[in-house]
């Protein structure tokens, strides 16, 4: 081995040493600064996740035709096998037939409604549910009538000729300007099922409004 080889060999280690030093001060650099742009990319995912919660949870507090439908809303509503409950004793065969209405109001309770029809009190509402809107009751909020309370028929009277058996159900809504809202759609759909299994009323003896 010549002294030339035998510098170049004395030289290679620190030069190696020295070139894995410098690559790891070069990642080590590299690692630092993208941690600014990771904790921005962090920061910008948290500030959409948490506006974005409050834009859902701002929509849950409207009518659903006035914006998305807020599960998380309609499931505080009452089940709907509580608001078939009644002070008197059901019978089976008590009734065959439902039909459902618009009351033609944009909005009303039981309460407001009996006023707007120059009722003398509540109890003489024609129907036995009202399903609101969120304008006088809560949307999708299902309210029994004192008919269904006392399982009382409806009376036929000059709008209505319908069978003693027929459950009635009035869904506050005009039926043109303020549309049935999805809360109620859902809630009706819901009730209609539950009275169905309950009192064995076939699909053909459920009527829907035509409007």
């Amino acid at each position: 081995m010549t002294s030339a080889d035998i510098f170049r060999s004395n030289m290679g280690t620190p030069l190696l040493g020295l070139n894995n030093c410098r690559a790891r001060e070069f990642f080590k650099d590299e690692a630092m600064s993208n941690q600014p742009r990771v904790v921005k990319v962090l920061a910008a995912l948290l500030i959409s996740m948490t506006t974005g919660a409050i834009v859902l949870i701002a929509l849950g507090n409207n009518p659903p035709s006035a914006g998305a439908f807020s599960l998380s809303v309609y499931s505080r509503l009452d089940p709907v096998e509580q608001s078939i409950r009644s002070r008197s004793a059901q019978s089976h065969d008590k009734w065959d037939c439902i039909e459902i209405y618009h009351s033609h109001t944009r909005g009303g309770n039981i309460e407001q409604l009996a006023s707007i029809e120059r009722l003398n009190r509540p109890e003489d509402m024609n129907c036995h549910f009202l399903i609101c809107n969120g304008h006088g009751g809560d949307n999708g909020q299902i309210q029994s009538t004192e008919r269904w309370q006392k399982q009382r028929s409806a009376t036929p009277d000059r709008s209505w000729y319908g069978s003693k058996q027929t459950v009635r159900i009035c869904l506050v809504a005009d039926g043109k300007t303020a549309r049935p809202t999805d809360f109620q759609r859902k809630r009706l759909e819901a009730l209609v099922n539950t009275l169905s299994k309950k009192f064995s009323i076939v699909p053909e003896r459920v009527y829907y409004p035509n409007d």
